[in-house]
């Protein structure tokens, strides 16, 4: 009989984040609860940044970056509080750029039309369309995925494909739970529809939010740093691990930064996929770090 898995329940981010180059970090639930911002949240994320380090903020929200950025604004998450954002509408909007000239059934609120803007697309009735982009309930506030159930088998008997722009099944908004788009795509996958998920948990959205971050630490990087150290180095991969004691850790960040090879931290050298060089108390845990630089770079110090 297998044992089974313990996730560790941690106190604070401190304890497991200080070794990270990058923090994806979701956004509902954690930086704020759809109504007011969690300010420890994010004064955590903003000395995160202000230690040189990257913050992506994953959404399953329908709306592109920008016009989430803005609904963060009016919610209280500052702008300095992150990097970047990630969101299942701009994965929305990529995964419409390969249906150009359909038409697209919209189920979902008026508020998320913005997924629409400048798409190459023809927006129509249900009985008319070619794909169907579910972005929510058009009143999540009183309605059920029970309510659609007509709707969604006359979609599915016509082989109609969806694009689930929020996989999420329910939220909480303040202190209410309400169903997500991603409770309508599993009801059409149980009337015999097919349904592509644009956001968390499935990996798309994470490697695109891998393609963010990769920017961001490109325009990061100094112009003094030598050319055999490519900036994509600084971006974790969940593929590979580094260990770092406590002695060892304020010079694991540059470790990442220089792809495994020469620490700058003095008297330093870091080893790719080992242990760091510097001293170590007799009595050192390690503590094991997602954290590997990504491309082949050639030997040599940063």
């Amino acid at each position: 009989m297998e044992a089974s898995l313990q996730i560790p329940v941690i106190e604070s981010i401190r304890e497991i984040g200080g070794v990270r180059r990058v923090w994806f970090v979701d956004i509902w639930g954690v930086m704020h609860n759809g109504r007011d911002a969690f300010p420890d949240a994010s004064a955590a994320t903003r000395a995160f940044r202000d230690t040189g380090g990257v913050v992506v903020l994953l959404s399953n929200s329908p709306r592109p970056s920008p016009d989430l950025q803005e609904q963060l604004r009016l919610i209280g998450v500052p702008d300095d509080a992150y990097d970047a954002t990630v969101s299942s509408g701009d994965l929305t909007r990529h995964e419409l750029a390969k249906h150009k000239g359909a038409r697209v059934f919209h189920l979902g609120p008026d508020r998320d039309r913005p997924i629409f803007e400048n798409a190459e697309v023809t927006l129509t009735g249900p009985e008319d369309a070619e794909l169907i982009v579910c972005s929510g309930l058009f009143d999540d506030e009183v309605e059920t995925p029970e309510d659609y159930v007509e709707l969604l088998s006359s979609l599915a008997a016509r082989g109609v494909p969806m694009i689930c722009a929020n996989p999420d099944h329910k939220v909480e908004r303040g202190h209410q739970l309400l169903y997500c788009a991603g409770a309508l795509a599993a009801a059409y996958e149980g009337l015999g529809g097919n349904a592509v998920y644009a956001g968390k948990p499935h990996r798309p959205v994470y490697e695109l939010a891998f393609e963010t971050a990769a920017r961001i630490a490109a325009r990061a990087a100094k112009p003094s740093r030598s050319p055999t150290c490519s900036p994509l180095a600084m971006v974790p991969r969940p593929t590979s691990s580094v260990q770092a004691c406590s002695a060892c850790r304020p010079c694991l960040s540059q470790a990442a930064a220089c792809a495994g090879r020469e620490c700058r931290a003095p008297g330093r050298r870091a080893l790719g996929g080992s242990l760091c060089r510097g001293a170590q108390p007799p009595d050192c845990r390690h503590a094991r770090a997602s954290l590997v630089a990504v491309p082949a770079v050639p030997a040599g110090p940063c």
